[in-house]
């Protein structure tokens, strides 16, 4: 059965680890798009509640959260501080340490 993008990055979101994050282009190339970064925002931004996404595990490629402050950052830091995820100066998250990984099994 062949999937839609859209489809493939809702089931590839909702496969990130309690603990783990991972980001917007690292999804994209997960569910067959490496370009598709900005179709990752548009599906987290109206499938998350629909799909009951872990929407606050995505972030981008420096590590940071991309919502801006009032606007989900401070919820997605609580939520990702919840599962254990730290976070460095500058709220920076070492993705050396909890970047997941699929192929690797903790």
């Amino acid at each position: 059965m062949h999937h839609s993008f859209h489809q493939r990055v809702a089931a590839t979101i909702k496969q990130i680890p309690r603990g783990r994050v991972a980001t917007y282009g690292q999804i994209a190339a997960m569910a067959g798009n490496p370009l598709g970064a900005r179709e990752v925002v548009r599906v987290l931004h109206s499938s998350s509640d629909k799909y009951e996404l872990p929407w606050h595990r995505v972030i981008n490629r420096l590590g940071r959260i991309s919502l801006g402050r009032n606007q989900g950052y401070e919820k997605q830091k609580t939520l990702l501080k919840r599962e254990g995820v730290v976070f460095g100066l500058m709220d920076i998250i070492d993705l050396d340490r909890f970047m997941w990984r699929p192929e690797i099994r903790d």
